[in-house]
């Protein structure tokens, strides 16, 4: 299928690895011009050489950049400074007892998860306005609205993914101009391994440990396993595309059945 994303600038943040790499390559393979990011230069030859791997006529670059640090997030609105594509995708996990999340941590959180997509989209946002077309999507998770105990500091930041995109949305009234979230479930991306480790007794294979995983933390799955990086990426370039051009304000899941509610 023809998307009509070529020649398109879409920015990708978080995307050396996991779903940010498979949402960058599938936008590529489509014909846009993409823009990755990841903190270092190595990271961002590894991604570009896959991308280009994949599809050999690609035409992407890349640009390092902290997300945590206000200051290297203007580096990069200067060096890009219109987009036709955001994706937010950037962000940080990592399970931990709500008792010993400090106040740096919570504010760490908020910066990345959070703070990185509302400063790129202050720039871009008005920009996408001004030539009626363009795509801000957020990648939030199922974990903003089941709120997960072991990281409640995460899915806290997920939720508020959630609010800055449908205020964002209301914005746009009468535009082509949409911007949407997607909500993977647990997904096999960079970390899950680190993260299925800690918490997971000592001596399980990763086979046991995914089952357990399902069986105990998230039992309303009904994919009953850990989805692709590809199959969220598959969701989100579409959302990017001009087909999907009568879907706005939503938060659209690609969680695997986990979330139980029909609404």
């Amino acid at each position: 299928m023809d998307l009509h994303l070529t020649n398109k600038i879409a920015l990708v943040t978080g995307s050396t690895a996991g779903i940010g790499l498979a949402i960058a390559q599938q936008l590529a393979a489509e014909g846009a011009h993409v823009i990755i990011t990841g903190r270092t230069e190595a990271r961002i030859q590894a991604a570009t050489a896959a991308i280009l791997a994949q599809t050999p006529t690609a035409q992407v670059r890349g640009v390092a950049v902290d997300f945590g640090r206000a200051d290297e997030i203007q580096d990069l609105l200067r060096e890009v400074p219109a987009v036709d594509i955001l994706v937010n995708n950037v962000g940080i996990f990592a399970p931990q007892e709500f008792a010993d999340i400090t106040d740096e941590d919570w504010m760490r959180f908020f910066e990345i998860n959070v703070m990185s997509g509302v400063r790129l989209s202050r720039q871009y946002f008005p920009l996408m306005l001004a030539q009626n077309w363009g795509r801000i999507l957020f990648i939030s998770s199922e974990s903003g609205l089941q709120i997960p105990q072991e990281m409640i500091h995460y899915g806290t930041t997920k939720t508020a993914q959630l609010g800055v995109a449908r205020g964002l949305a209301e914005l746009t009234k009468g535009t082509n101009v949409t911007v949407n979230s997607v909500l993977p479930g647990p997904t096999a991306s960079e970390g899950v391994e680190d993260f299925l480790q800690k918490l997971s007794a000592e001596g399980k294979s990763k086979e046991e440990a995914e089952h357990d995983f399902f069986q105990n933390a998230r039992p309303s799955s009904l994919l009953q396993r850990f989805a692709t990086p590809k199959e969220v990426a598959n969701m989100v370039v579409y959302l990017a595309s001009p087909l999907a051009s009568a879907t706005n304000g939503a938060s659209v899941r690609v969680d695997g059945g986990v979330i139980r509610s029909i609404g």
